[in-house]
């Protein structure tokens, strides 16, 4: 799944969302289009537990029905994991960052270490990438709040494979994790032996202090709590009730994750 594109992913939530009989709402015009919103979706071969998506309902849904009918609807590898109604903030807007892993194949621990130290202890670490306005150079360091030698990993898998861990916060253009390894290359001559395998882990907004991404959804799951809201699961006694005020504003906030 990985290797899937945005717009497969992007297919495949729509049929999903046919699937799962949901009211969502469309565009006007001569080709109405599902009124989904997605944010920062991961680039074509990254793996990613942490998705984000608005989807707009026509009437109301309990976030937990629409949650599990969606799921069942997807393909195998595209998990519909998390669901929360909207509120007044924008997702987007949440979205500061995201958790990366990157396995490098071929690098040691030491050298690893050694290449995210000079990494760090650079002022700008400046990268090309081909974009659509042509290539494109722009600074990666800026970007990288955090980046680490991932030591969770066991000591086998150390030895011929050094895994790395980095909170990038987004910007303008996008710093994408094959930039840092780009960067790591330029400052330090790192250079795995074949491809790195990226995963993103998080994404949310962004604790500057402590460089933690934290939970987009609190907000809403905080508000449903306190309203001692139980969440619905589908079957027959479900109650339908229908969206006050506009009919077509952003009514589910989803997390969706894609992986092998």
């Amino acid at each position: 799944m990985r290797f899937a594109s945005h717009r497969d992913i992007a297919r495949a939530l729509e049929r999903a969302l046919r699937r799962a009989e949901l009211p969502v709402a469309f565009s006007a015009g001569f080709t109405p289009h599902p009124r989904i919103s997605y944010n920062g979706a991961a680039p074509t071969g990254v793996a990613s537990e942490a998705e984000y998506f608005d989807l707009s309902l026509t009437e109301y849904r309990d976030p937990q029905y629409v949650r599990v009918l969606l799921d069942s609807a997807l393909p195998e590898g595209v998990d519909a994991v998390e669901a929360a109604q909207a509120g007044a903030e924008n997702l987007a807007d949440r979205l500061q960052a995201s958790v990366w892993t990157v396995e490098m194949p071929g690098v040691t621990l030491e050298g690893a270490t050694e290449a995210v130290a000079a990494f760090r202890a650079a002022d700008t670490v400046e990268v090309e990438r081909l974009t659509k306005k042509g290539r494109r150079r722009f600074d990666t360091r800026a970007a990288v709040v955090h980046l680490e030698v991932d030591r969770r990993a066991t000591t086998d898998q150390q030895k011929t494979c050094a895994i790395l861990r980095m909170v990038v916060r987004h910007t303008t253009p996008a710093v994408r994790p094959n930039d840092v390894v780009t960067g790591l290359r330029h400052v330090a001559g790192l250079a795995p032996l074949s491809s790195p395998r990226m995963t993103r882990l998080a994404q949310g907004p962004l604790d500057d202090a402590s460089a933690v991404v934290t939970d987009p959804f609190a907000a809403e799951n905080a508000a449903a709590q306190g309203t001692g809201r139980e969440e619905a699961a589908p079957g027959r006694d479900t109650a339908e009730v229908d969206t006050a005020g506009d009919p077509h504003r952003p009514a589910q906030l989803a997390r969706s994750s894609h992986h092998e």
